[in-house]
């Protein structure tokens, strides 16, 4: 079996914007689903070797296809990647704020979504980046490719409201820990302001990124901790994450995974990319 993961570090004209990256190539695994989980960021893949399979997506009224390039927007429920025991590609992780600078577009109109890239950049354009990334030989040069063609469609003039970006801040770099009312206060909004804003900016309310946020800390938590041969630990996963408990842990895993969270270690341990494009990106979003 083969399992390769390799990261990549975002330039500084892309911090903030691109969260991280990650190179994959699995080969030799059982033929099986995949659980793409929500997250704090929104997901593009570029499949190298074969298209990618989407059995089911975060919004069930979407039905599943078959995808060239995928850009999945933020979404509470998980979306289902059907693989035939290999996969390879490069997978991004935007921040909302990349989503306008680098897509032209808020987060919010792709919520709970999968589209083509080139629903959004164009045929020709989507067409040409592919092309380049599988021509390119080897990782770096994979990862060039990729960088060159970001920087070209950086747009330095394509922001969210200031107050809507600090607050996305304030919830990440907070671990969803902080309470709406208290996130208002610091950017001089009301509640409800606040809220139909930020839901109008990235698709999520408030609350439901705090979720997303806290949920996914704790996912990578324990990923972290059983690849590194440690015992899953709910409880202390629980508490660190800031969760009132184990069972409130248990409630949201199964609300974003439709799994318990020993149940999704079972089935998912082995299809973790978006952990190791992430893995240490909380506070670059």
């Amino acid at each position: 079996m083969t399992s390769e993961f390799v990261g990549y570090r975002p330039p500084p004209a892309l911090r903030g914007l691109v969260a991280a990256a990650v190179g994959y190539r699995q080969a030799g695994l059982p033929p099986g689903v995949h659980r793409g989980l929500p997250s704090p960021f929104l997901t593009v893949v570029l499949p190298i070797d074969a298209p990618l399979v989407v059995c089911a997506h975060a919004d069930p009224r979407q039905p599943g296809g078959t995808f060239e390039t995928v850009l999945g927007g933020l979404h509470t429920r998980p979306a289902l990647i059907a693989h035939p025991g290999r996969q390879e590609g490069i997978q991004l992780a935007l921040t909302p704020e990349g989503a306008r600078a680098l897509l032209g577009t808020p987060a919010a109109a792709l919520a709970s979504v999968d589209v083509g890239l080139d629903d959004v950049l164009g045929v020709r354009v989507t067409a040409e980046l592919l092309d380049r990334v599988r021509d390119a030989a080897g990782w770096p040069a994979r990862f060039a490719t990729v960088e060159e063609f970001l920087l070209d469609h950086l747009a330095t003039d394509s922001h969210a409201a200031p107050e809507i970006a600090e607050a996305w801040r304030l919830t990440v770099d907070g671990g969803g820990r902080l309470r709406v009312a208290e996130i208002a206060a610091r950017v001089g909004w009301s509640e409800r302001h606040l809220t139909t804003q930020f839901r109008s900016e990235t698709g999520l309310g408030p609350k439901e990124a705090a979720r997303v946020v806290r949920f996914d800390r704790a996912r990578r938590g324990l990923t972290a901790r059983v690849a590194a041969g440690g015992r899953p630990d709910l409880a202390g996963l629980a508490a660190a994450a800031g969760y009132a408990d184990q069972s409130h842990l248990t409630r949201d895993w199964r609300s974003f995974s439709g799994l318990s969270p020993l149940q999704w270690m079972a089935a998912e341990f082995g299809f973790v990319q978006d952990d190791a494009a992430v893995g240490s990106a909380g506070s670059a979003a």
